[in-house]
């Protein structure tokens, strides 16, 4: 099976358009917006220009939809529609390595106690070993926040470490 090809479009003022076409020779498109959403198109079989069914998605249900495309990302207790086996949601998980490391995506809530507050006023990396490696915001991603860096409603923050770590990381943050 040959391996499928993407096409890229870049859209001017929008994002940027992904284009798939199926084995089955079905036409599926992406469109990564710049505010972080995505819509996810369907096109018709009959006429693969004339679009089906059209879903647009927020960034958390959108990386929602890549773990359950991605089974190898997801732990063992998660289950397909992202929550654990005792039905809480599960932290977005972003891979895990034969090393014992996870890439884990972890929230910031708008009434979370660490809104506004800095990163180093977590002390996350101290108590937990768990490095944030990147903060993703609706303006863009910042790589390698330092300590001083505050932390804002809406963030999600890029967190690696063990798994007792990340889970440890996630209790700081207020999520269960």
């Amino acid at each position: 099976m040959s391996i499928p090809r993407v096409r890229t479009t870049p859209l001017p003022g929008v994002g940027v358009q992904y284009d798939l076409t199926t084995r089955e020779r079905r036409h599926l498109s992406v469109i990564a917006h710049r505010d972080g959403s995505r819509s996810l198109n369907v096109y018709r079989s009959d006429d693969p220009d004339a679009c089906s069914q059209a879903f647009r998605l927020t960034f958390e249900e959108s990386a929602a939809l890549v773990d359950a495309l991605t089974p190898a990302h997801r732990t063992p207790d998660q289950q397909p529609d992202g929550r654990t086996a005792d039905g809480r949601p599960h932290p977005g998980l972003l891979h895990t390595t034969d090393l014992g490391l996870v890439a884990e995506r972890l929230p910031v809530d708008g009434a979370s106690h660490w809104n506004g507050r800095t990163l180093g006023e977590t002390r996350m990396r101290t108590e937990t070993g768990a490095s944030i490696v990147a903060v993703l915001r609706r303006t863009g991603a910042v790589p390698s926040p330092a300590p001083d860096f505050r932390l804002a409603g809406g963030d999600t923050l890029i967190v690696i470490g063990t798994r007792e770590g990340v889970d440890a990381a996630a209790a700081i943050l207020g999520r269960e």
